[in-house]
């Protein structure tokens, strides 16, 4: 018959390069997990009284590069684009949230694989306040928010985009729609790097 010796430092040992282990590569995932997510911040614009911050990693660009028809709450529940506005003053700042043609971007396809504007609807929603929907060519001149920001605040804003369910699109196909959200104050859109 055999008799296991119960060996105490051994034990010890063991449980102690276990325990060393489990915590180096809690350590080394949560640094790479950190910087993954720094990273997706990495375009920001400011001026005297406000700080603009993307979150994505395409930062200020919005882009649809094939016609899926939704629902609004579907289309609710899809990619947010993400920014942050922070305002640096004791004081209420005015600003508002355009979404403009990337003319750009819009120059590398033919006119045919455009998403016309009316086949789209935005959303946009600024905090927890409740969430607005438009029809992209309802917008004039872009202009999908309008609003102030209280002294030394932080407005976080979610705008996301989508095809309408009743167009007449081809679902599946490959036709774009390229944007760009500006923040805009006193009349002078922000695109100064910090």
């Amino acid at each position: 018959m055999y008799t296991y010796k119960y060996n105490r430092r051994k034990e010890i040992i063991k449980n102690t390069v276990y325990i060393t282990f489990i915590l180096l590569l809690a350590v080394i995932s949560t640094h790479f997990i950190y910087y993954k997510f720094q990273k997706t911040r990495s375009i920001d614009f400011n001026s005297d009284s406000l700080d603009v911050t993307y979150h994505e990693a395409s930062g200020d660009r919005i882009t649809i590069g094939r016609i899926t028809p939704v629902t609004d709450s579907v289309g609710l529940s899809s990619k947010a684009y993400t920014l942050s506005v922070k305002n640096n003053l004791t004081e209420k700042v005015p600003y508002q949230v355009k979404v403009i043609d990337n003319a750009e971007e819009n120059m590398n396809y033919e006119e045919e694989n455009l998403i016309p504007k009316e086949d789209l609807r935005i959303s946009v929603k600024v905090n927890k306040e409740e969430t607005e929907i438009y029809n992209l060519d309802e917008l004039e001149e872009g202009l999908l928010l309008e609003t102030e920001i209280d002294a030394l605040a932080t407005n976080n804003i979610s705008i996301r985009i989508w095809v309408k369910q009743d167009s007449k699109l081809p679902a599946g196909s490959e036709m774009y729609y390229n944007g760009l959200i500006q923040l805009v104050e006193n009349n002078t859109s922000l695109a100064i790097n910090k």
